[in-house]
Order: structure tokens, then sequence, then C-alpha cells
């Protein structure tokens, strides 16, 4: 895959994964206890379905965070290889990544068969 263009595909998915956080950051997910982030639900007057309903949406919210701050560490990863000469290199084994996988998912670090393997693994070992 032309640098070039690898540049670009990481440059567009790490300006859309920071809208994403900003979102986040606009809900002060980070910066505020759980019970601050309730607003106006008060624990002694509301429903306990209420409020577990809002500890489920913070969490879910926190998790979704998470994976956007793990997705945006991988594409500085992506642009550090980009810099260096590695980019498009399985990680694993050191095979070339087909460009339709690197076009796909511009901040891989595995080939298929490594990536399939791993996740196999993963399953195994829960």
């Amino acid at each position: 895959m032309d640098s070039d263009y690898a540049r670009r595909l990481l440059d567009e998915e790490k300006a859309r994964l920071e809208q994403v956080h900003t979102g986040f950051d606009d809900e002060h997910l980070t910066d505020e206890s759980e019970r601050e982030s309730f607003a106006e639900l008060s624990g002694n007057d509301q429903h306990p379905a209420d409020i577990g309903t809002e500890t489920f949406e913070r969490e879910k919210d926190m998790s979704i965070l998470e994976n956007v701050e793990a997705e945006l560490a991988d594409i500085e990863h992506a642009l550090e290889r980009l810099n260096d000469g590695t980019y498009g290199v399985c990680e694993a084994c050191g095979r070339l990544i087909d460009d339709e996988r690197l076009e796909a998912m511009p901040a891989t670090r595995l080939c298929l068969q490594d990536q399939t393997a791993a996740e196999r693994q993963a399953r195994a070992f829960g």
C-alpha cells in the first residue's frame, strides 16, 4: 500500500475517533463521579431501576470510551510504523499484510492468519 494513502486513511480514522472522544469529554464521563453524573437524579427519591439504568448507560459509555482510546493508540502505533518503514508488515510473522486488510483496518498489526490465531487463542483462554 502506498504510504501517502495509508497515512491519509490513518489520519481520517484518527480524526473520526478524536471526534467521538470529544463527544465523551462533553459528557464529563472521566471527570465526574458516578453520583455527579446522575444530574437531577437523587439516590433518595428515585426508583432503583432508574439508578440501575443510569449506571448501565455510564458503564456502557465508559467501555466505548476505553475502546476508542485503544484504537487511537493503535493508530499512533501505525503512524510510527509508517514513519520507520515497518507499516504493513505483520508484527508476528514478518510477512506483508494484504492491501485489502490494510485498507479495511489501517491500524492492524497482524496479517489475517495471525489475527485469526490470536483470536482463537484468546477464546480458548477466556
